[in-house]
């Protein structure tokens, strides 16, 4: 599943009883959405299937429920505030929730309860939620847990149907005592510490619950990491910094290319599977492809920063998948020629778990004393390629057309 929803820091501003809502990223702008509310066809413009707003939610009890308003207003019969019946003790598919939008939040009681509440008035009804808390104390050598009690507002409470928000404790405590609706965000460190002590464990949670993985408190500078080591080990969500162009973005992008660009990817079956025993990690049983790429021309690649068609052009193939996988090669450089190189050179790959690599194209012109500078890329499934001549098309590195700039290639790839 792709990250394919809105995050919004949400604070009370007691000024006229409405809420601030900070965006943190410029999806919205791109979609020519206002600031102050979200238009449902243009969410569902480019996909059908469902989105999940996440709520980062610092609000009082009457302000939640002025937020619980302001989204039954605004999404209307979009928004999913009931479990829907075929589905009362799993989740649906993507495909039965099409035209939804899922809040995710903090949540009391169960989905049946909320039925029970339907078409209830629940102004001024709210409950406690404990949480626990860190908290050195003092000069004291170890760590005091201290609880502490959110109010949720009922009326935004009742709006969390498949996607309520739970804080991660442990693997045994998610199989004992986790609900099927439960979901759980997890800090990158934490997720990255577990994926390499406790990675059987990890592949069987994600097979039962959605789990998200989010960036670490310490990248002030919004910089990203390689989400390709959690989609190794089936995570649902990994969280990136849309704002901030790079690696990680292309891969991001290039993943969810599959699929016709729905924004969900179904899982390989080595991750769904109760009885498979896979890690990343350590592939003891595979089906291996090898890969053959001719690299035979550039077409109008973009021009250097420091000089003009005359360039030294080079490509990079490189190879994101599990650890035995990622590769990369390179050809020789073009001397001033970025108009039309051409290289006529072969690489050869042998990728043992085709189902989750992804080949990036990345063009860049060689640079003595400031190093190679970055003309365009582009990213995609393995198993999205076609065989035989093909046109790659190259992106900015912002993620935008750089057309009609592209690689001449020959692919083949034998199972």
């Amino acid at each position: 599943m792709e990250t394919r929803w809105f995050l919004s820091k949400i604070q009370d501003d007691f000024r006229g009883g409405k809420i601030n809502l900070e965006k943190t990223h410029r999806l919205l702008e791109k979609l020519d959405i206002r600031c102050s509310y979200i238009h449902v066809k243009n969410i569902f413009k480019t996909s059908d299937y469902p989105v999940v707003l996440s709520l980062e939610n610092h609000c009082s009890p009457a302000q939640q429920e002025v937020m619980a308003d302001n989204l039954q207003t605004t999404f209307g019969e979009s928004l999913l505030s009931d479990m829907l019946d075929d589905f009362p003790d799993t989740l649906p598919s993507p495909e039965a929730l099409k035209f939804k939008v899922l809040v995710k939040n903090k949540k009391i009681g169960t989905l049946k309860e909320t039925r029970e509440r339907k078409g209830s008035d629940k102004r001024g009804d709210n409950q406690d939620k404990e949480t626990g808390v860190k908290k050195l104390s003092g000069a004291m050598l170890f760590k005091k847990k201290k609880i502490r009690k959110l109010k949720i507002s009922l009326a935004l409470s009742d709006l969390v149907i498949y996607t309520k928000a739970e804080k991660f404790r442990n693997f045994q405590h998610s199989r004992l005592y986790q609900q099927f609706n439960e979901n759980n965000s997890i800090g990158e460190t934490q997720a990255r510490k577990l994926s390499k002590l406790r990675v059987h464990e990890f592949i069987f949670h994600t097979r039962k619950f959605i789990t998200r993985i989010y960036p670490k408190a310490t990248r002030a500078d919004s910089s990203n990491f390689n989400p390709q080591e959690f989609w190794n080990i089936g995570c649902q969500m990994v969280a990136l910094n849309f704002q901030t162009p790079g690696l990680p973005m292309d891969l991001q992008n290039g993943k969810f290319l599959d699929n016709g660009g729905s924004g969900y990817i179904l899982k390989p079956h080595f991750l769904r599977d109760s009885k498979s025993d896979f890690n990343p990690s350590n592939i003891k049983e595979s089906m291996p492809i090898t890969l053959t790429i001719r690299l035979i021309s550039g077409i109008q690649l973009p021009l250097s920063h420091s000089s003009s068609n005359k360039g030294d052009t080079l490509v990079i193939i490189e190879v994101f998948g599990v650890p035995n996988d990622q590769m990369k090669q390179q050809t020789r450089v073009i001397k001033k020629n970025a108009f039309s190189p051409r290289w006529n050179e072969t690489f050869t790959f042998i990728i043992h778990v085709p189902e989750l690599a992804l080949i990036r194209f990345v063009v860049e012109s060689q640079g003595l004393i400031a190093g190679n500078e970055f003309l365009g890329q582009y990213t995609l499934p393995l198993l999205c390629m076609n065989k035989g001549y093909r046109h790659v098309p190259l992106l900015s590195r912002m993620g935008e057309s750089l057309e009609p700039a592209s690689l001449f290639v020959y692919v083949w790839y034998i199972r």
